[in-house]
């Protein structure tokens, strides 16, 4: 759960960064959400990416790093608070064996999915100024991990197949996963747009 508070203080950080603007800079806050929206054309769902990272607009201005290190801290967030969801609902009783055991697996796949954003997230952070080669390496490293995260995901949902686990939890989850799979994919396609550029 440190994991938790430490993406929390991040984004709070970003938020207050990006709200402590004064009048003068309207204009440079218009150019931030331009630079998002057009950016989050490069993504599967576009809508939910400049939603999820408008917020961040003054602190991610035009910066394609910001806006992927943005973008990966929210989608951890997400696959944070999906976390926490999971591992509440292996604490219920009642449920049937067959649902107890895909809660527990997508409890799993969901602390893999944590794990992998969390290295990406250091990742990046640790590259600095890094180009060329080297950054390529880091961006790989990153794209690697992601894409890893994005197949726990959908692993954990295909655990819910059949009639029989049809129902109020599986409903649950599966909203929540499709939400962090949605903010991760579109994190990796700004990676992937953004990663070639240097």
């Amino acid at each position: 759960m440190a994991k938790s508070s430490f993406v929390s203080l991040i984004l709070s950080i970003l938020y207050i960064a990006s709200t402590a603007t004064s009048a003068s800079t309207t204009g440079s806050s218009a150019s931030a959400a331009n630079f998002i929206k057009a950016s989050c054309t490069a993504t599967t769902y576009p809508a939910l990416c400049v939603q999820s990272l408008s917020l961040y607009a003054t602190s991610i201005n035009q910066s394609p790093r910001q806006l992927i290190q943005t973008a990966l801290a929210v989608s951890l967030d997400k696959a944070q608070s999906t976390k926490t969801f999971v591992y509440k609902l292996t604490r219920f009783n009642g449920v049937q064996p067959r649902e107890k055991a895909a809660i527990k697996d997508c409890f799993e796949e969901i602390d893999d999915t944590v794990d992998r954003l969390a290295k990406s997230v250091k990742e990046l952070k640790s590259m600095g100024s890094s180009k060329g080669k080297d950054f390529q390496w880091h961006t790989s490293n990153v794209q690697t991990w992601i894409s890893a995260g994005l197949t726990d995901e959908n692993t954990c949902v295909d655990g819910f197949a059949g009639k029989a686990l049809n129902g109020r939890i599986k409903n649950s989850i599966k909203a929540r996963f499709v939400h962090v799979e949605r903010v991760t994919s579109n994190a990796l396609a700004l990676i992937n747009k953004f990663g070639s550029k240097y």
